[in-house]
């Protein structure tokens, strides 16, 4: 497992959605301050709804910016047999036969990347999941409650 090439993919993506919500944030604001934004009657919001939208991907873009600087700084490390999970952890759960792919992350919770053939979701120790996992080791039997019930799964991988 090579968590610098999977650390670089996530910056990656991140980065992608920072674009994007940065031409989003232009687009809206352009709109704001756009002479036919200016209200024609008291009913009228539409200049307004677009500053509040501007402000809003302006927000997230800054979060993503957080993000993607926690994960720069993130130092990849190996976990030896019997450590239990924390943040900069790979983590594989197996429930019903599926396997499913975790990178406990310092942000970012939700982001997706391929990696070495396979889907891994980031997740944060704040997640429902991630302060279930935190702190369990290989081989441990976990009683996860999920939105659909209660769910058995196997830590099968922590690296």
């Amino acid at each position: 497992m090579n968590k610098r090439s999977l650390i670089k993919k996530i910056v990656g993506r991140l980065t992608e959605e920072l674009e994007v919500y940065f031409r989003a944030a232009r687009a809206s604001r352009t709109e704001a301050t756009h002479e036919q934004s200016n209200a024609e009657n008291k009913y009228d919001t539409r200049g307004l709804e677009a500053s509040y939208l501007a402000h809003g991907q302006s927000r997230q873009a800054a979060e993503i910016q957080a993000a993607i600087a926690a994960f720069e700084k993130l130092e990849p490390r190996k976990f030896g047999a019997g450590e239990p999970v924390d943040v900069g952890a790979f983590v594989e759960l197996e429930s019903n036969g599926e396997k499913a792919a975790y990178f406990i992350g310092p942000r970012a919770g939700g982001t997706e990347v391929l990696h070495d053939k396979r889907e891994v979701l980031v997740i944060t120790p704040q997640s429902p999941l991630g302060e279930q996992i935190m702190g369990r080791k290989q081989g441990d039997i976990l009683k996860l409650k999920l939105a659909q019930g209660q769910n058995q799964c196997l830590v099968t991988m922590v690296v």
